[in-house]
């Protein structure tokens, strides 16, 4: 019969290992990864990661069972959320313990972003500085339900699928500072390039809002600074 300690460490680590299974998945993780930025429906995080709806279904339900999301039903959609922010600061953990640990992750990000213009290694203290001083101007170029969710504040919310269009909103005689989802984010990229071919004096911040957050800095809800 077993010792009743061995069976409550045995039981206990079970549980633990659930939230490990759980986030196995790269798919499952980028999931994670984009409900930090707010919660959204089935469909649209199918299109952003590249899965069929049936496809998405599935590793939300893995993710749901094990208590890291959670679902409504809107009409004829379901839209998924964090279970709590204490989620998002796990996912966060996480990417910066493969950062720290992995030299892949870094020798990835090098590749990719060889030879694209603006994304030469930047003072990211001194970038930080001036953008909360508020003497660049923040470009947010997530969909409008991120930046509404949570936002850099003074950030202007421009998609990138409409940055072209409206590039005369942005002061010229100023920098901008283009951010979206965080390090692997590549959105803010594609806006330092298209901004740079315009003429203007743009740089990509790594950060994310969540690792803006993290940093203590006031996060924007709305119209409101938190």
């Amino acid at each position: 019969m077993k010792n009743p300690n061995r069976r409550f460490k045995d039981e206990i680590y079970e549980q633990f290992s659930r939230i490990g299974k759980a986030v196995s998945s790269p798919k499952r993780l980028e999931l994670l990864d984009i409900l930090c930025q707010g919660e959204r429906t089935v469909e649209a995080l199918a299109k952003e990661t590249g899965l069929t709806v049936a496809n998405a279904s599935q590793h939300l339900q893995v993710l749901r069972a094990d208590r890291l999301v959670e679902t409504e039903k809107m009409g004829l959609h379901v839209t998924y959320r964090l279970a709590d922010q204490m989620v998002c600061e796990f996912f966060l953990s996480m990417r910066v313990l493969a950062e720290n640990r992995l030299a892949e992750v870094e020798q990835i990000k090098r590749q990719f972003l060889a030879g694209r213009e603006g994304m030469e290694p930047v003072d990211r203290d001194a970038l930080l500085k001036r953008v909360r001083e508020g003497s660049v101007t923040v470009l947010d170029v997530r969909p409008p339900e991120e930046y509404k969710a949570g936002h850099i504040p003074g950030a202007v919310s421009i998609p990138l699928k409409e940055l072209e269009l409206r590039l005369s909103v942005l002061p010229s005689d100023q920098d901008v500072v283009a951010y979206c989802r965080g390090p692997y984010c590549v959105l803010s990229i594609q806006a330092v390039e298209i901004l740079r071919a315009n003429g203007f004096h743009a740089v990509r911040l790594e950060e994310g809002i969540q690792d803006w957050r993290a940093k203590g800095f006031s996060v924007a809800v709305g119209n409101e600074v938190k």
